[in-house]
């Protein structure tokens, strides 16, 4: 074991290990709760959800050690799972059998690319700024679903939205999670947020705003009402009806979201570690087979896609130098399936904050952006405000997909726009032309 993941060559311990797949799995476990709040708003089994969601994170995260001997867990993905809801299923109205294909099949498609090798010229072909347009347009969305969620933020006739009454007892409590999870995040304690979830669950039980459960330990839910539902359309429709141009979109945008997602978590997460040599990083291509794996695993099980997490940045804070701490996280995600009587406390208050400061964190990726140049600044704003306010992870992308090309041509830039960029203009140009039908 020692040989295999090196402890010598990068100076590790089984001590150091253990700790940092600990301290990972805290900063994370969060996802264990918040996820089926989520998906459970598309339809689906609560329970089924958090058995699904233990099991992909566990397996991803374990193939991740395993096959890539990175430190790096991964879980399904905020953002991606709001998608999943909010813009697939209640916006465009697709059932979640269905969408969940979607993940499948963006699973299987960046497994061929990545065996193909042409992760490379994708990532080229995309301007980075669209890109961290992307990331923290998703932390926007986020942290307004949060907000929506807990009654902060409600519907107004006059303004169509305006704050809440502060006064509610849930809207209160949602109040002071967001309060002490800030202050943990400051204080820069490790699971800040998964604490901040507990102590905002604690606060709500002694003061009778939400229920107290019966258990902490009980059995595993049962997995049967998502298991293998990503296959259910095959035996209700044709393929042409299953593969419209819509589902084709959200295909490509949960592709595009995960692709780039996990290729700057991965470097983000390397990187800290010592790992990226020359500005690359050893196995990469391990390392992007063993996340889309775990996307394509993910959705046969029930969940949205599985992605690399940039909490494991604390587990390498910590120690963590190895796959071996991921199999520890993998291990802890498995010992979790037993806690779901919990998920009875867990209510939009208590995830409130948990959205709201991981949209915090997304939002970083705009300091990344030149706003000095109009012809960047304005494709990057359309993809950023638009997330919230059409509510749609794929809106927004397309409309910034379409501005890019026209003032990077207006600008003279023409010559600099990568041809995938033009075919891409064309094909949301028809996105929009069918949502318009």
């Amino acid at each position: 074991m020692e040989r295999y993941f090196r402890f010598d060559e990068l100076g590790t311990n089984y001590n150091r290990e253990i700790m940092g797949g600990v301290t990972t799995f805290l900063a994370m476990a969060y996802i264990l709760f918040v996820n089926p709040s989520i998906l459970a708003g598309a339809g689906m089994d609560e329970g089924a959800v958090y058995v699904a969601t233990a099991l992909a994170a566990a397996l991803g995260t374990m193939i991740m050690g395993i096959v890539a001997r990175y430190p790096i867990a991964l879980a399904p993905g905020m953002g991606l799972n709001a998608f999943f809801t909010y813009s697939v299923v209640l916006g465009m109205g697709i059932p979640w059998e269905t969408a969940l294909l979607g993940v499948f099949m963006s699973g299987i498609i960046f497994i061929i690319i990545t065996v193909v090798g042409i992760r490379e010229f994708i990532i080229n072909a995309i301007p980075a700024e669209l890109k961290y347009a992307a990331g923290a347009g998703i932390g926007l969305f986020i942290a307004f679903i949060g907000l929506q969620n807990a009654e902060i933020i409600v519907m107004s006739e006059a303004t169509l939205v305006e704050i809440g009454d502060l006064g509610a007892p849930a809207t209160l409590l949602a109040v002071f999670g967001i309060i002490i999870t800030v202050v943990l995040m400051s204080l820069g304690l490790k699971g800040g947020i998964f604490y901040g979830m507990v102590l905002t669950a604690v606060a709500g039980m002694l003061f009778n705003v939400i229920p107290v459960p019966s258990q902490v330990i009980g059995a595993v839910p049962s997995l049967a009402p998502t298991f293998g539902a990503a296959f259910a359309p095959f035996g209700e429709m044709g393929l042409g009806e299953i593969f419209t141009l819509q589902l084709i979109i959200v295909i490509l945008t949960f592709l595009f979201v995960d692709f780039f997602d996990t290729a700057g978590t991965l470097y983000a997460v390397a990187n800290q570690a010592g790992f990226v040599k020359e500005d690359k990083l050893p196995r990469a291509q391990r390392a992007l087979l063993a996340d889309s794996s775990a996307t394509s695993i993910g959705a046969v099980l029930g969940t949205s896609t599985t992605t690399a997490y940039i909490e494991s940045t604390s587990g390498i804070a910590a120690g963590a130098r190895t796959g071996f701490a991921s199999i520890v996280t993998g291990v802890l995600f498995l010992i979790a399936l037993l806690f779901s009587p919990l998920l009875v406390v867990v209510t939009a208050a208590v995830t409130a904050p948990a959205l709201v400061v991981v949209g915090v964190l997304m939002a970083g990726a705009l300091a990344n952006i030149d706003w000095k140049k109009f012809e960047i600044a304005v494709p990057a704003f359309f993809t950023v405000i638009a997330m919230p306010l059409t509510y749609s992870i794929a809106t927004g992308i397309a409309l910034g997909f379409l501005m890019y090309p026209i003032t990077m041509v207006c600008k003279g830039r023409a010559k600099e726009v990568h041809p995938i960029m033009y075919v891409l203009f064309i094909v949301f140009i028809l996105y929009f032309v069918y949502l318009g039908e």
